[in-house]
């Protein structure tokens, strides 16, 4: 599993998957909060083998899911009703190839379905708790935001900070041998930029801004689009590269250098989540916090 987050609603905790930036809520948990817990997967059963459930699955895979086997829902569909139909999560999955719901088992087991399915649900066994539901989650998603705008800006400050020390770098190393006038020394200072954007981005800020015009013309350049942890990483080569400049280290070697460490330290962020532990440890100390405020 990914990721997962829990909600607290009326007391229950109630847990939050994400797969591919796709949230799925955990339906066993949501039973627990308004019957008894040993018989989730009979209640699940019951709302599933409905007419109307079959309807509402059968259409949002329609919607969201590619490789959905229409043929084999309407088969469950014209079923749905009688008597004599039964339905479980895992024969409508294995028969359907539906993606909106799943089980598994373990410490995070359970029923998931995705989020618009989880609410739909809500619906069957309390309108009610279905809204607290949807409340929780809305906060969660609110929280998310924030912490992982913050994270970014404190990042983007960084390596502005840092990219103030590499200009000096260069200031005092590389212009004085250029032997430039003053209206051309930005040329060193674009050059080296470039140096790090392709390093990290594999191309210079004039070739983003050909690829990209319309986010130009929103105001934005290369280093606006990068992600969390490709900011801690222009972080670290700007540091880097001014203390290679210090070293009289030239320039194809240090390029060399810096490629050499971006992927490094890609493959060492990617590994261990850093920077997605912090916020989810952020997050959780958050949410911790509310829900005693609440008590």
């Amino acid at each position: 599993m990914a990721k997962t987050n829990t909600i607290t609603v009326q007391g229950t905790k109630i847990k939050v998957a994400s797969f591919k930036e796709e949230d799925y809520i955990c339906l066993t948990d949501m039973v627990d909060g308004k019957k008894d817990g040993s018989r989730a997967a009979d209640v699940i059963k019951n709302w599933i083998r409905n007419r109307s459930t079959i309807e509402f699955l059968g259409t949002w895979e329609s919607l969201y899911n590619a490789d959905f086997k229409v043929v084999e829902f309407d088969h469950f569909r014209k079923e749905a009703g009688l008597p004599t139909f039964t339905m479980s999560v895992t024969n409508w999955v294995e028969s359907t190839a539906a993606k909106g719901l799943f089980s598994i088992k373990g410490r995070y087991g359970g029923t998931y379905a995705h989020r618009d399915i989880a609410f739909e649900f809500g619906t069957a066994i309390s309108p009610v708790f279905k809204l607290h539901v949807i409340k929780e989650y809305q906060r969660l998603k609110e929280v998310e935001s924030n912490k992982y705008s913050l994270e970014w800006n404190v990042r983007r400050i960084l390596s502005k900070t840092n990219y103030k020390v590499h200009t000096d770098a260069v200031k005092k190393y590389i212009i004085p041998k250029t032997g430039y006038n003053e209206a051309k020394k930005w040329l060193e200072y674009a050059t080296e930029a470039d140096l790090l954007n392709i390093a990290l981005f594999g191309c210079t800020a004039k070739q983003w801004k050909g690829s990209n015009p319309t986010r130009v013309l929103q105001g934005e350049n290369i280093r606006d689009m990068a992600s969390i942890n490709e900011l801690a990483i222009l972080s670290n080569i700007e540091s880097l590269n001014s203390t290679l400049i210090k070293n009289n280290i030239n320039r194809k070697n240090r390029l060399k250098i810096l490629i050499e460490t971006v992927q490094e330290q890609k493959t060492s962020l990617n590994d261990i989540d850093i920077i997605k532990s912090l916020k989810k440890n952020s997050e959780a100390t958050f949410i911790e916090a509310q829900n005693k405020k609440r008590n």
